[in-house]
């Protein structure tokens, strides 16, 4: 039977911000109620790099695959597959870097649905790479916001940054200085870095503050100081066997008695409806995000059936 390929381009052609804020929505209300199953990433190390694999279900939608991806020192190659569930048959091969940016940056818009205050304004967004990008729009659309004040250490960076992205938003884009210029008065928090040491103070915490912080998928990497969690009066992420593993945020603060585990709960709980999510308006809360599969998932499924309506891509015969 034919498999269809289906292009980076195509990717970027066929599913929106908002696409991906309702497929990421639907996936977690899907895991919440135990109509999805997720498996953790799975990392295979060598010499010149690092496979990582990690796979799961959408039962309703009868899609399953994995999502696989390499990192060298020539970047990162991404690709997700995807499957008939009842059949087995598989259906596509989807280029998909720009399907795990936009997944990225709309679980954070979900997030920050769920869990900020809903009179929130101000967006202080520690970042100016790739992931960065989305976490904004995503943000852009989660929330009517009236200002977004970017930090990047790189002086340079941040600026372009704010040059490149303040034509795809309304609001407001400034650059800052420093990362007390980011947090004064904010309230919601983005981190989307490569960080290995906290990326600001506990004392500089907002009051009722909403975090995201999507940048430490890797034990050896760490956005947040310890006392930042231990000031987290909610702590959310995306799955907690996962976490458990490779939020370098989370594991940190665990050493350093700062954080039980038995308080990091999963978004999906919430969006489903069955435990509450911010409560009152002093509540400090974090969404720990890591990146699962059931998110690729849900856009693949999206990819493939408007690809498909639109025959773009490319057919292969396979399996005869």
């Amino acid at each position: 039977m034919p498999i269809r390929l289906i292009y980076e381009a195509d990717v970027n052609d066929l599913i929106t911000m908002h696409d991906a804020m309702l497929a990421v929505e639907s996936a977690m209300h899907a895991q919440g109620s135990g109509r999805a199953v997720n498996t953790p990433r799975q990392r295979v190390h060598q010499p010149d790099g690092v496979l990582h694999m990690m796979g799961g279900a959408m039962l309703e939608q009868r899609y399953w695959g994995y999502k696989a991806y390499t990192t060298t020192k020539h970047g990162a190659r991404f690709m997700v597959a995807l499957y008939d569930s009842e059949s087995g048959a598989p259906l596509a091969l989807i280029e998909a870097n720009r399907l795990g940016q936009l997944r990225t940056g709309a679980a954070s818009g979900v997030a920050t649905q769920y869990l900020a205050r809903h009179n929130s304004r101000v967006l202080a967004l520690f970042g100016t790479g790739f992931q960065a990008e989305t976490q904004l729009t995503a943000m852009a659309m989660a929330m009517p916001l009236r200002e977004v004040r970017v930090y990047g250490r790189n002086e340079q960076r941040r600026t372009a940054f704010v040059e490149r992205m303040q034509p795809f938003v309304k609001v407001p884009l400034r650059a800052v200085d420093s990362p007390a210029a980011a947090l004064d008065g904010a309230d919601i928090i983005n981190t989307a870095t490569a960080a290995r040491e906290p990326l600001f103070d506990a004392n500089l915490l907002p009051y009722g503050v909403h975090i995201n912080a999507v940048g430490s998928n890797s034990a050896a990497k760490a956005e947040l100081d310890p006392a930042v969690i231990r000031q987290c009066t909610q702590i959310f992420t995306d799955d907690v066997e996962q976490a458990r593993i490779e939020s370098g945020d989370l594991i940190l603060a665990y050493e350093r008695n700062m954080l039980n585990w038995a308080n990091v709960r999963p978004l999906s709980e919430v969006v489903a409806q069955k435990m509450l999510g911010r409560t009152r308006g002093d509540d400090v809360s974090l969404f720990a995000s890591h990146g699962v599969a059931i998110w690729d998932i849900a856009l693949a499924g999206i990819v493939y059936e408007r690809a498909t309506t639109q025959n773009l891509g490319t057919l292969i015969e396979f399996g005869g």
